[in-house]
């Protein structure tokens, strides 16, 4: 049986992150799931979990997640960086406000953890931290300037990080799930004709809405062994990759030009 670890997985209350803390508990893990919605991590609770309110756009907020962990198990194994979200719509017609909360979730929140995880873990001599990507960390779609461009950043940000933590004990691992069945395509959706439905991105915004088709993907569940998987193992790999399109997109991406490729996803939205 796996050793039991201290895991601290942020964005929890639904998705990738709620099953992968319920997965987790199974285990035995004992897990503090933190998200700004509270009350939909019920089922954490209710399985032995602890769920806490986590703001990764509030610095405070991080900073007592991290310390209320430490002070209640003495140690922090792993964390699991999941909380994120896609904004979409042409660059032209995004708000810089809005862009700056897409960047401001994605990377900055997910690198601030990472900094005040660190200090334990390298007291610890050992310790995970799992960054949630994406397939969109390697291709791109369209109207998905700003949120590829996080999920991109996310990938660069982990690989450096290896460089500096790996000697001291610390692994970084990527998930890169492709399409699961997590709502994603439904917020698409709303994002680009809210954002582009007028104007001119309006008809590739309207192509785009009428492709994201809510029922296209994997379940959570495929992702939430992957977090497992790397949880679990004595020396996790350094990226998973999982979910519908993960692979055969990525490989795709690697292997045409890059108009090439453009028309391809073209032609499957």
């Amino acid at each position: 049986m796996a050793q039991k670890k201290v895991v601290l997985i942020t964005g929890a209350s639904s998705g990738i992150g709620l099953v992968s803390a319920l997965q987790l508990l199974k285990r035995k893990h004992i897990v503090y799931a933190g998200a700004r919605r509270v009350d939909a991590m019920k089922p954490i609770a209710e399985a032995g979990g602890h769920p806490l309110a986590l703001d990764v756009t509030d610095d405070k907020s991080m900073a007592d997640a991290v310390s209320l962990v430490i002070e209640k198990e003495g140690r922090l194994d792993v964390l699991v960086n999941n909380a994120g979200y896609g904004l979409y719509g042409a660059v032209e017609d995004i708000p810089m406000a809005d862009a700056r909360r897409q960047i401001e979730t994605n990377i900055f929140g997910l690198a601030r953890m990472t900094q005040l995880a660190l200090p334990q873990m390298r007291k610890q001599g050992a310790g995970t931290v799992i960054n949630m990507s994406s397939m969109g960390g390697t291709i791109h779609t369209p109207l998905g300037a700003w949120y590829h461009a996080t999920k991109h950043a996310v990938e660069g940000f982990t690989d450096c990080m290896r460089f500096e933590v790996e000697p001291l004990g610390i692994n970084m691992v990527l998930i890169c799930p492709g399409a699961i069945k997590t709502g994603f395509n439904d917020i698409v959706r709303k994002e680009v004709l809210k954002s582009s439905g007028n104007g001119p991105y309006a008809e590739l915004a309207q192509k785009m809405a009428d492709g994201a088709a809510p029922d296209r993907g994997s379940a959570p569940k495929v992702i939430a062994n992957l977090v497992v998987k790397a949880i679990n193992a004595k020396r996790p790999k350094t990226r998973y990759r999982g979910g519908q399109f993960s692979k055969s997109l990525v490989y795709l991406r690697r292997l045409l030009p890059d108009r090439v490729f453009d028309r391809l996803v073209m032609a499957a939205i």
